[in-house]
């Protein structure tokens, strides 16, 4: 009986699903993709008559409702959850543009606040689950921590990349190419020399961010300006048309679906 119990039961491991997708190749080609939408899309709301202000408005609501659907989820859904990080890259480029254009915050003061309220947040994330692992985001408070962190790297992101890129004035490609190469050395760091796993993660999550926008602007700004000349618009179609493909091979194929390990699993009492 006790042989037969033991078979028949199956592992925490393999019950309990993750509600974020495995940290693969194609999640950060998506984050990638997603971060650059975030930045031109915001350009390309903003110039549709709404303003800064309606289009923050809107594109928070739409966000606000998106999260609370993500937040009912069982399990990880990849149209649910790349939409929301879509909609969480467009608010986060909003928000540092309201502090940066209607408030007249400058770029190097909300780079600093934004990090402290990033690190805070892993701080008091750390204290109430004793883990900062994306791979055991299964309870309301882990994926409210998650999604709060997540919003806070696009806009630090923002204000950092328009920092290095505008006010310094490198220029949106040579930017590009510097974000990248941090990104590499921080992906060797943990591949070759074994550096945090969660640490490194969130390091890279941060540099996508002004990595995608970088990539964003030299498409869609003026020749005359240091881009491409595709302009906002044809940039954004690019951009969400080749994430809805990717989010549709996900979806078919499920090599991203995620199953908490059982160790995580055991640690959370399931």
């Amino acid at each position: 009986m006790r042989a037969m119990t033991t078979h028949s039961r199956p592992t925490l491991g393999r019950t309990l699903l993750n509600k974020v997708p495995e940290v693969t190749v194609w999640f950060w080609v998506i984050k990638i993709l997603a971060t650059t939408v975030g930045e031109t899309a915001a350009d390309f709301l903003s110039g549709l008559g709404l303003g800064l202000n309606g289009t923050s408005v809107v594109m928070t609501a739409l966000f606000l409702v998106c999260l609370v659907v993500q937040f009912r989820t069982r399990r990880y859904v990849p149209a649910v959850y790349w939409l929301t990080v879509v909609l969480v890259s467009v608010v986060g480029t909003l928000i540092t543009d309201n502090l940066t254009d209607n408030l007249g915050i400058p770029l190097e003061v909300s780079t600093a606040v934004f990090a402290v309220a990033l690190a805070l947040t892993f701080a008091v994330w750390y204290a109430s689950e004793r883990t900062l692992s994306i791979h055991s985001v299964v309870t309301f408070r882990r994926e409210a921590f998650y999604w709060l962190a997540v919003l806070l790297t696009f806009a630090l992101g923002t204000a950092s990349g328009d920092l290095v890129g505008e006010r310094f004035g490198v220029g949106y490609w040579p930017t590009a190419i510097i974000v990248a190469l941090i990104i590499a050395a921080v992906a060797v760091s943990h591949l070759v020399f074994r550096a945090n796993a969660v640490l490194t993660f969130w390091i890279a999550y941060v540099l996508t961010r002004p990595l995608g926008a970088s990539l964003g602007d030299g498409l869609s700004q003026p020749r005359d300006e240091g881009g491409f000349g595709l302009g906002t618009t044809w940039t954004s179609v690019l951009f969400l048309v080749t994430i809805v493909a990717v989010v549709i091979y996900l979806a078919v194929t499920k090599r991203d679906q995620a199953t908490v390990p059982e160790e995580e699993a055991a640690a959370l009492g399931r």
